[in-house]
């Protein structure tokens, strides 16, 4: 629950009204950037400098980047190679979907607002950000502590937290590690449409025309009621140029838990990446109703509207039956799929189309409500598999959406060099011998696709997993067995029509026993991920062998997972789903 400090949802603009009919000059393109994670390696964050062909620099390790959901140290040329790219294209407005730092950390965000800062007098780039849950914690902030290379093989824990520093030798104690909380954490922001600037003909929150941190709080209580907090709004609403109106919505929502009363603590609030919009409901509600308000004003205005958050309003994976939590169990991916509550209520303020980052996904998904429908663009990250960002040109009602793909870009040799320098010889890793972005960047996703067979997929399962070939998973759902067969050693009788079926798909026996089922599910995860972008990546015969596999998957959904062919019938069931998203 939550209440208001000051304010109403319904903000009368600072400009004239004009015609109720929408403006004749189409307003410009603008590009929209999510996940960038910034993290500047030419930094010192307070740990032992690595030096790197005599360059001091502040490193991730490849072990850290192989488990993580995002590259570090290419972090800041993705960023700089988008930007260069929009500029090329004559575009000069650019939204940042929040999660723009690495994790939020003091230098992080100064460094970020720096180059912004930058581009702007260079090229006259207008930057609009939203903060994600990696950029600002709460009303105080909270500590961070990551480990830094200092040699291959070898790294330093450096942290803002006394209590951490303390608990291993040689660690490193830095306040620039520290993230900052709201307002303090927005204010190197400020300048990118956080807060009212002079060049813009409208500025507003929720609550005004007001901009300063104390006219823009609200009180946040936990579910019992009995701890709140007050927070400050970061939303709001600019008109940068005529008839163009960026709707920037806070859903960095921090919902008190009840019995915890420190807001510095991490445990003081619900993990705001999971909250997001659900939690928006019940914490900001009066969000939705200055939606509406501003939805109402910009079609009787002829305004283009543009509505961004830096969570997603409705599941980008589409995936409407509950196939992740039934396989998997709670994973991140489950936990964080907005309810369907979401696009209901922003379908009933009137909100046709919204553009979402932290995901780090490819998509775009619709929702219905009494006749009415909300499209949800969801932006991929500059910093994992796709990478890529997107150009939305207002259109009519909506904006028309282009993406635009980072995966061609050429690696830095040394990066690449020190990544190998950790790996021993007899265990090469793909990835770093790749010399394009996008490449690198979808086996570092199967690499993590490995470690999530490992952790989420049940343990004989797994096990089988990395035994197994796609044949065995074709005869495992032709099986006359039903729920009892497994995978492995069919009978003749079931391989025969197993190959029979595949020769209907243009596919020998040898394809699909020469093709590993681990690897069928790497690309079962990166085309839920990537959707058409992960093409160029994967070779033509693995996308006909999953196309192949997937008329396999039986309807109506399968309800049980509770054997092998159970749980494979559902997880074909999402390939299906998955592959429909492809240009045919």
């Amino acid at each position: 629950m939550s209440s208001r400090a000051s304010g109403s949802a319904a903000i009368t603009s600072s400009k004239p009204e004009a015609a109720s009919v929408r403006q004749a000059t189409s307003p410009p393109a603008v590009a929209v950037i999510a996940d960038a994670h910034v993290h500047d390696i030419h930094a010192s964050y307070g740990g032992t400098p690595f030096a790197l062909n005599g360059v001091p620099l502040t490193l991730r390790s490849w072990a850290d980047t192989r488990a993580s959901a995002r590259a570090f140290n290419e972090s800041a040329a993705a960023l700089t190679a988008a930007l260069t790219e929009v500029c090329a294209r004559g575009i000069r407005h650019v939204v940042l979907l929040g999660d723009y730092s690495d994790d939020g950390q003091i230098l992080s965000t100064q460094s970020l607002a720096a180059r912004l800062h930058h581009w702007r007098q260079r090229e006259g780039l207008s930057f609009y950000a939203l903060p994600g849950n990696h950029d600002v914690f709460g009303p105080l902030g909270r500590h961070n502590t990551n480990r830094f290379v200092t040699a291959p093989g070898q790294s330093q824990l450096v942290t803002s937290d006394p209590n951490v520093a303390a608990t291993e030798p040689g660690s490193r104690l830095s306040p620039q590690m520290y993230r900052k909380g709201q307002p303090a954490g927005l204010r190197p922001m400020a300048a990118f449409g956080l807060f009212r600037q002079p060049q813009y003909l409208h500025w507003e929150s929720p609550f005004g025309l007001d901009d300063r941190a104390e006219a823009r709080l609200f009180t946040a209580s936990s579910p019992d009621g009995l701890i709140r907090h007050q927070l400050m709004e970061a939303s709001y609403l600019v008109e940068p140029v005529p008839g163009l109106w960026l709707l920037m919505i806070d859903a960095n929502v921090f919902e008190p838990r009840d019995g915890r009363h420190d807001p510095s603590r991490k445990k003081a609030f619900l993990d705001p990446s999971v909250a997001g919009w659900s939690a928006l409901l019940r914490v900001k509600p009066f969000l939705i109703d200055w939606i509406a308000d501003v939805c109402a004003r910009a079609e009787r205005l002829g305004k283009h509207l543009m509505a961004f958050s830096h969570y997603p309003a409705v599941d980008p994976f589409d995936d409407h039956i509950g196939a992740e939590a039934a396989l998997f169990g709670q994973t991140a991916v489950a936990r964080r799929t907005p309810t369907p509550a979401v696009a209901q209520a922003l379908i009933r303020a009137g909100l046709q189309q919204h553009f979402s980052g932290h995901m780090h996904v490819h998509s775009v998904t619709r929702r219905q409500d009494a006749g009415r429908q909300l499209t949800n663009i969801s932006v991929p990250s500059l910093v994992s598999f796709p990478p890529a960002f997107v150009i939305a040109t207002p259109q009519g009602a909506n904006a028309a959406v282009e993406t635009v793909s980072l995966a061609h870009l050429p690696l830095d040799p040394q990066l690449m060099g020190f990544y190998r320098s950790e790996v021993p010889p007899e265990a090469p890793e793909a990835g770093l011998h790749s010399d394009r972005y996008g490449d690198f960047l979808h086996a570092q996703l199967t690499a993590r696709s490995y470690q999530r067979i490992s952790r989420h997929w049940p343990a004989e399962l797994a096990r089988a997993v990395f035994t197994a070939s796609a044949a065995d998973l074709a005869c495992l759902l032709l099986s006359p067995e039903g729920g009892t067969a497994g995978l492995g050693d069919p009978p003749p009788e079931t391989r025969a029509l197993c190959d029979s079926q595949a020769a209907l798909h243009g596919l020998t026996a040898t394809d699909l026993t020469a093709t590993p089922l681990s690897l069928v599910v790497a690309d079962w995860y990166a085309l839920r991920q990537a959707g058409a972008l992960l093409t160029p990546h994967i070779p033509q015969l693995r996308l006909q062998i999953l196309r192949f596999l997937a008329t396999l998957a039986p309807a109506p959904h399968p309800t049980q997972t509770d054997t092998q062919r159970g749980f494979f019938s559902l997880f074909l069931q999402i390939l299906a789903t998955s592959l429909s998203r492809l240009a045919p």
